[in-house]
C-alpha cells in the first residue's frame, strides 16, 4: 500500500491564505469489537454478506469465493487471517470488496467485517507508527494508528494482510502429508 501522505492530498483554507494538509480518507469498520480502517482508494464496493462457495484445501482465512457480476472473487475472513477465531455472521456483517496490487496487475478480493462504520478523514499528523508489541494483529499488517474522535483506529496495510502468495504458502504447509519419523 502507498504511504499515507501520498494517498490523497487536500487543501484547507484558513483566512485569506491556503495551506496544504496531507489527509487521507479511510473506511472504518468493526471486527471483534475493535475498530479498523482501510484506505478508501482500495475499496470498490460494500455488499451484503452472502454465504461464499467453499473451495477445498484453502487456508482457514479463506471462507470461499463469491460470484460478483460474473467474476470469481475470493472472500477472506480477517479475524481468521489475524489468527483469531472467525467472527459469527450477524445482521451487520458485510463483505468489503477491495482491489489490491499484485505485481503489475490488481486482484479483487472480498473481506468479511462485522460492521462498517463510516468514512473518515485522517490528517497525516494524526497517524502514529504501528506499535512494536501488544497488538492482536501482526505488526507488518498495520500501516499505522490513526487518531479518530479521541480514539485510536488500526490502519491496515491491505497489500500485506491480503498477500495471496503468503496465504497459498500457508495452505501448502497445512495440506502436505506429514512425513512419519523413522521412514
Amino acid at each position: 500500500m502507498t504511504n499515507v501522505s501520498s494517498i490523497q492530498t487536500s487543501t484547507a483554507a484558513r483566512g485569506s491564505s491556503a495551506r496544504v494538509v496531507d489527509t487521507a480518507q479511510f473506511l472504518t469498520f468493526q471486527l471483534a469489537g475493535e475498530m479498523f480502517a482501510i484506505g478508501i482508494l482500495a475499496i470498490k464496493e460494500i455488499i451484503e454478506y452472502g454465504m461464499p462457495s467453499m473451495v477445498p484445501m484453502m487456508p482457514p482465512s479463506v471462507r470461499g469465493v463469491i460470484n460478483l457480476r460474473g467474476a470469481v472473487v475470493p472472500v477472506i475472513d480477517l479475524q481468521a487471517r489475524f489468527g483469531q477465531p472467525s467472527s459469527p455472521v450477524g445482521k451487520r456483517t458485510c463483505i468489503v470488496i477491495v482491489e489490491i496490487p499484485m505485481g503489475s496487475e490488481y486482484q479483487v478480493v472480498g473481506v468479511v467485517v462485522d460492521a462498517v462504520s463510516e468514512v473518515v478523514d485522517i490528517d497525516a499528523a494524526d497517524i502514529e507508527p504501528p506499535p512494536s508489541f501488544g497488538a492482536r494483529v501482526r505488526v507488518d499488517f498495520i500501516q499505522g494508528m490513526g487518531k479518530v474522535k479521541g480514539r485510536f483506529v488500526i490502519l491496515l496495510d491491505l497489500a500485506r494482510v491480503l498477500s495471496l502468495d503468503e496465504m497459498e504458502s500457508f495452505a501448502q504447509l497445512h495440506t502436505e502429508p506429514l512425513a512419519l519419523v523413522g521412514q
